[in-house]
């Protein structure tokens, strides 16, 4: 049962990282839209992670059988947008969205932090995938053992 929670756990990290990269991809994607379908400035969003937890029924039926619950997993708890980050603001009194004094109004997205956070997410999901496969060759040796 164990084999089967491993691979579980594998699974939601490369869920959750794919989920970021397709964040990242957003930002990058909107790094010169000077408004949305709102009219509003784009601004960078984030994606925050949680433990994924299980029901309160697993925890009580694991204490009853004395077994203590590990970790299930990972799951994407918010996706938020990050207004501690100025917007840029660039002279240019020609494009039709400047302001009365010229200037038009950037989203917050730095190209070079994208393409960090989108190597760490990379990364982080190949993690995941070398647990997942060394998880199941463990499970096809040990199948192999008892041929």
């Amino acid at each position: 049962m164990a084999l089967f929670n491993a691979f579980n756990i594998s699974a939601t990290g490369m869920s959750a990282q794919r989920f970021r990269t397709d964040i990242i991809s957003q930002n990058v994607a909107n790094v010169d839209s000077t408004r949305t379908e709102d009219g509003e400035v784009y601004r960078r969003k984030a994606v925050t992670f949680s433990e994924k937890m299980d029901t309160p029924f697993d925890h009580v039926l694991a204490r009853v059988q004395g077994r203590h619950i590990t970790g299930t997993g990972v799951k994407v708890s918010s996706v938020y947008e990050d207004n501690e980050t100025d917007l840029k603001m660039v002279y240019d009194p020609s494009h039709p969205d400047a302001d009365e004094n010229g200037y038009v109004t950037y989203p917050n997205v730095n190209i070079v932090t994208e393409m960090t956070n989108m190597i760490d997410a990379s990364r982080s999901y190949e993690a995941n995938v070398t647990a997942f496969n060394t998880s199941k060759s463990m499970a096809v040796k040990g199948l192999d053992i008892g041929k």
